[in-house]
């Protein structure tokens, strides 16, 4: 029996842009919206960076009341108005599911734009969670113009479901530093 090897994505930024970048997926190349402060390789808290190099996807997180649920290899489960993720470096809870109200910072997942309706969380600074390196890094979908996020990588409704049966455990995003 032959295994297949696993599919690694890669991530590049555009050379007029930096905040702007492709991401390659096999014969796939869909246009991505970067970190307002471009790729990193020392990722900080709240410094706005994509972080560079290898991440994995985690679990797809979706809004029920505004989109199926979407067909992925990936555990799936809704986002729920009491949904938020810790970025508070100082909380024991830092870059992880919490439930809101919650009395550190954090992010709301349950938005009031369309840019968490499909989120892919992906691994980065998880295990362990060390204290200022960055938190809530997803893979999500990109605002009109693909506008640069807080460090995320964003892509289109349809390149999100493109990519999301391509995605499983054992794929690698590696974004180029």
């Amino acid at each position: 029996m032959v295994r297949a090897r696993p599919l690694t994505l890669r991530v590049f930024r555009l050379p007029s842009d930096p905040r702007r970048g492709i991401l390659v997926a096999g014969a796939l190349v869909l246009p991505c919206a970067l970190g307002r402060g471009g790729i990193r390789r020392a990722k900080r808290e709240g410094d706005g960076a994509t972080p560079a190099g290898p991440l994995r996807p985690m679990a797809v997180r979706y809004r029920p009341d505004r989109t199926a649920r979407p067909r992925a290899r990936l555990p799936v489960g809704a986002i729920r108005p009491t949904d938020g993720w810790c970025d508070d470096p100082r909380h024991p809870r830092y870059n992880r599911p919490v439930p809101l109200p919650f009395p550190a910072g954090h992010e709301r997942l349950h938005r009031a734009d369309a840019v968490y309706d499909v989120v892919v969380i992906l691994d980065w600074n998880m295990r362990p969670a060390i204290r200022g390196r960055g938190s809530a890094i997803f893979l999500h979908l990109a605002r009109p113009g693909f506008t640069p996020t807080e460090g995320c990588i964003a892509v289109s409704p349809a390149a999100m479901r493109r990519l999301l049966p391509l995605l499983g455990r054992s794929t690698r995003i590696v974004v180029a530093g």
